[in-house]
């Protein structure tokens, strides 16, 4: 016989050099790649997540995140906590939510990658010999912001 699942609701804060990064977009797959639900959102002074699923599966999701963070992201802390599991029915990023007197560390421009770098010096691909070709782990970062959350 089967055993059941053991679900739970996860309440996370990743703290650090965590905007910017492709982090958002990073912790979407991982939740799809574990068939987590809930919701992730860039806040003034942090990444928020709200997220469940099985106990298993909730627990790789957290060794991930931990271990296999984007190249520019910086994690400084994470806290959970466990609330009784919500209706989610899937994974979304939300919108940011700016919260006066709050404020999160801003990464810094990076030298261009080498993924970038070979489509800048490719005849055939479109953005040959485009100077500003970036991506999540390269390019400008500091120099171009106007806000943040």
């Amino acid at each position: 016989m089967a055993k059941a699942e053991t679900i739970e609701l996860a309440q996370i804060s990743v703290r650090g050099i965590v905007q910017g990064v492709g982090f958002r977009p990073f912790v979407y797959q991982l939740a799809t790649k574990y068939d987590l639900k809930g919701w992730v959102c860039n806040t003034s002074e942090d990444v928020k997540i709200e997220i469940q699923g099985d106990v298993k599966d909730l627990k790789r999701f957290l060794s991930e995140l931990q271990n296999n963070a984007p190249p520019l992201a910086r994690i400084e802390n994470i806290s959970v906590s466990y609330s009784p599991p919500a209706n989610y029915t899937r994974f979304e990023i939300r919108h940011s939510i700016a919260e006066e007197g709050k404020y999160q560390p801003l990464s810094p421009d990076i030298a261009t990658c080498q993924a970038c770098l070979g489509e800048v010096f490719d005849p055939e691909d479109r953005r040959y010999r485009y100077p500003f070709t970036n991506c999540t782990n390269c390019g400008p970062r500091f120099t171009i912001i106007e806000d943040i959350p």
